[in-house]
């Protein structure tokens, strides 16, 4: 989630909707800027005994971002609490129950990203052998209840922890529970936008079977293949889900815009502290009617905050958002930005993904994104068949379009190579979280523990 790095006391007051459409025109890039943004968070777990360390515990999470200022990380504090890092690499910031994030920087090829994740990595696993700290690539904590996870001291967190149990019943899940990666991509214009939009949220179950990652609950199989997926349907409907007007003839800025005034708020950002409002209206902030600020306007960074307050499965900003994966280890935080850049960033594959999933009704893709998280590739698709029969296809889209970047490393290789995990899972027909069962139910006789020492970075 979004952590709050600068605040901006002079960005302007909104005085019309026209301004808040405008900050997605903003967004726009020609092709030649076009960068990729990578997320990635993982669970962080006490070597001796497994427990999920606190903020301020001896060799707890202060500790591990203290550690890592030794690499150039400068520090980012909020109510005197250390609570994110900032770098040449991005940005470090915490989950509310103290899951590590690189919110990496923009960069222009897929080979820039894996070496930037290969030097997080390095950090952190540097910095957690000195403090008996590990950490654990998959999409929900395997062992550990709500009770047992510690918070982080986080303004927002607070506020949403309060809000998410009046709206759903798995939100707490959703903060304290999981880890996803996700990769951020640019938009030309608002017609790519908006084809980009409408093929990323059709294949998002697609990237959630073959990411798939989170089988197990409190020390048991969950009955679920992504349960990290399987939260997001009863967190809080009013800002999560398949968009279904991103289909409708006329989608644009404009419509993303009204369904944002619609979304219920969180939070207003003042003077370094949050005031909590959640479920209250952004219209009527529109209006200098907000009841926590009134007679007060929205800036630009409060409208900018709002956006990162809803969680469809693709969300706008100033670029587009992809959010279907499940947390996992080096190799598929690689695959997954490979994965979008090489259906999204060439106009060919672009046009192939699209024809793809054009012909699905909305009730064929809501379908689908309910059956993902179950049954992975096996999930029924439009027209009979089931993900496996087109995954290998997508992936064949995916590698033309990463061909066609022709963006090479020093030894000459493109970037087809980092969808080669993906190829393998396609190949076997199996997704991680169902190799993860395999071993559950052989070698590891039912010993959950057993995934510390097999999923761990």
């Amino acid at each position: 989630m979004t952590t709050k790095t600068v605040s901006d006391s002079n960005s302007p007051a909104i005085e019309s909707r026209d301004q808040l459409i405008a900050s997605f025109a903003h967004g726009e890039k020609p092709k030649e800027r076009w960068r990729i943004g990578t997320e990635h968070e993982k669970f962080v777990y006490s070597v001796a005994d497994h427990h999920a360390p606190s903020w301020g515990e001896p060799h707890g999470i202060r500790a591990l971002l203290t550690e890592l200022e030794q690499y150039g990380w400068q520090p980012v504090e909020e109510g005197g609490n250390l609570i994110a890092l900032t770098g040449a690499d991005g940005s470090v910031s915490l989950e509310p129950a103290g899951q590590f994030e690189l919110s990496g920087a923009p960069l222009d090829n897929l080979h820039e990203t894996c070496a930037e994740t290969g030097r997080h990595l390095e950090q952190v696993k540097a910095a957690g052998e000195k403090l008996g700290i590990g950490f654990l690539g998959l999409g929900m904590w395997p062992d550990k209840t709500r009770e047992n996870l510690p918070i982080m001291p986080k303004g927002r967190y607070g506020i949403m922890l309060r809000h998410m149990p009046r709206v759903g019943s798995m939100g707490l899940d959703m903060m304290l529970r999981t880890c996803t990666i996700q990769v951020n991509l640019d938009y030309a214009s608002e017609a790519d936008m908006v084809q980009k939009f409408r093929v990323g949220l059709a294949l998002q179950p697609l990237a959630t079977a073959l990411f798939a990652n989170s089988p197990f609950m409190e020390g048991k199989p969950n009955g679920y293949l992504s349960y990290r997926s399987h939260i997001w349907s009863d967190t809080d409907p009013a800002r999560t889900g398949m968009l279904p007007f991103v289909f409708e003839d006329g989608f644009g800025y404009e419509r993303y815009a009204e369904y944002m005034l619609d979304v219920p708020m969180y939070f207003v950002y003042r003077e370094g502290r949050y005031i909590d409002a959640a479920g209250l209206s952004f219209r009527d902030f529109l209006k200098g009617e907000l009841s926590v600020l009134p007679g007060e306007l929205p800036t630009l960074e409060d409208w900018n905050d709002h956006l990162s307050t809803a969680f469809p499965e693709v969300r706008l900003k100033t670029f587009l958002e992809m959010r279907g994966a499940d947390g996992g280890p080096w190799n598929r935080i690689c695959a997954l930005p490979a994965f979008w850049v090489g259906l999204l960033y060439d106009q060919g594959a672009l046009d192939a993904a699209w024809d793809l999933v054009k012909h699905w009704s909305m009730d064929d893709r809501e379908t689908l994104r309910n059956a993902a998280p179950r049954l992975g590739l096996a999930a029924p698709i439009h027209g009979g068949g089931t993900l496996q029969d087109i995954a290998g296809e997508v992936l064949e889209i995916a590698n033309a379009g990463l061909a066609a970047r022709a963006r090479l490393n020093r030894s000459g290789d493109n970037e087809t190579g980092f969808l080669d995990p993906l190829r393998e899972i396609v190949r076997s027909g199996k997704v991680p979280a169902e190799v993860l069962l395999e071993r559950y139910h052989g070698a590891w006789n039912g010993d959950v523990s057993r995934v510390y020492g097999e999923a761990s970075f």
